[in-house]
């Protein structure tokens, strides 16, 4: 039995649902301290133990879009406070060095990341953003050397850490040892729920304040089928629309039973709507990961993409038409990888806690799930 903790990226809810995939059998098997904050704490307390931390976001200018001159000015403050080891560096530094790890693991959480460096505590990353970073994608060309530019960020926050698993609903081959790619992460929610025929659409936008602009409201509103929304601040039935407020299980049945979900481009939610044979419509965010998401999604044949600021109610339709063509192709493509990420996990923690933080083993081999 090891002494785990788990570090939790509080923006969006896509972090937190992949952590509550494998945290409850991790929990069974070792002693596991769960770290998040944002979006994360507020998805994992409701049913495990969870110490809140700080956390870094993404802000949003004019017509819903990332603003990364936001971004970086409001994040500053939190950048500066990790490199200089501030108040909020130290509070994470103390909780971890009073659990005394044998190793970290981190779901692009910097704080996590930068502390176990610190302490000399092994590292595993598992998260989505990897299959940049650490793997090889089909990249677009328009965005190879954006791509660049993100890896050098993530990194630059995140560090090297030991070993690394890279959960992706599509394949990408390794770019190094000490790198194991698995399928999508399904917690047992969504493995407990039969997907059924629905008459209604789900809608999920990970920060509908910004996302959900006056097109979007105006292409739902054009259709004429009941649509469920998820990620604004509204709540209650408007029309056709019917806004939900953030949940667990209540979202899980709404996806199991809706006709084809409209989304952002989360590999998170890709994969649980895979799993449930739902066709997806996403809008990728102005970012080079939901773009490479999308992407995959469209070469896949499980789902088609298009801009935010082109959608319509005519486009939806057009969407719904091919729905019968996506839904066969979804069943070659689904896949659960909790097995996977977890005898990874295992290999791992044996690999990093029989010897010193702070280099590959040379006889780790790359592992492609």
């Amino acid at each position: 039995m090891a002494r785990i903790v788990y570090g939790v990226h509080g923006y969006g809810r896509g972090h937190a649902t992949r952590s509550l995939s494998v945290l409850p059998e991790l929990r069974r098997r070792h002693e596991v301290l769960i770290l998040a904050g944002g979006e994360a704490y507020a998805a994992i307390w409701p049913d495990l133990p969870v110490v809140r931390i700080p956390t870094l976001g993404y802000y949003y200018g004019r017509r819903g879009r990332r603003s990364n001159w936001q971004t970086f000015k409001r994040n500053l403050p939190a950048v500066l406070d990790l490199i200089l080891r501030g108040p909020a560096f130290q509070m994470v530094l103390d909780a971890v060095r009073d659990f005394r790890p044998d190793l970290v693991i981190s779901d692009a959480e910097p704080y996590t990341h930068r502390v176990a460096r610190r302490l000399h505590v092994p590292r595993i990353g598992f998260d989505h953003f990897g299959v940049m970073a650490y793997c090889r994608p089909r990249l677009p060309w328009g965005d190879r050397l954006l791509s660049r530019r993100d890896v050098l960020v993530y990194k630059a926050l995140m560090g090297q850490p030991q070993r690394v698993i890279v959960s992706s609903f599509y394949d990408a081959p390794p770019a190094r040892p000490g790198v194991c790619v698995v399928g999508p992460m399904l917690r047992p929610q969504v493995l407990g729920v039969q997907p059924r025929p629905g008459g209604f659409l789900l809608v999920y936008l990970n920060n509908g304040v910004h996302q959900f602009t006056p097109r979007v409201d105006a292409a739902l509103r054009g259709l004429d089928c009941r649509v469920l929304v998820y990620g604004t601040q509204r709540q209650g039935s408007q029309g056709n629309l019917d806004f939900r407020p953030p949940s667990n299980l209540p979202f899980i049945e709404d996806l199991a039973g809706c006709r084809a979900v409209i989304s952002t481009a989360g590999n998170q939610l890709v994969g649980e709507a895979l799993h449930l044979g739902k066709p997806m419509l996403v809008m990728p965010e102005d970012c080079v990961e939901q773009r490479l998401n999308a992407a995959e999604l469209e070469r896949m044949g499980i789902g088609m993409r298009i801009a935010a600021d082109a959608i319509s109610a005519s486009a939806i339709r057009a969407f719904l038409a091919e729905e019968q063509r996506f839904a066969a192709r979804i069943r070659r493509h689904q896949r659960d990888g909790r097995a996977e990420a977890l005898a990874a996990v295992e290999r791992f923690i044996a690999e990093l806690t029989s010897r010193p933080a702070g280099g590959l083993a040379p006889q780790t081999a790359a592992v492609r799930g």
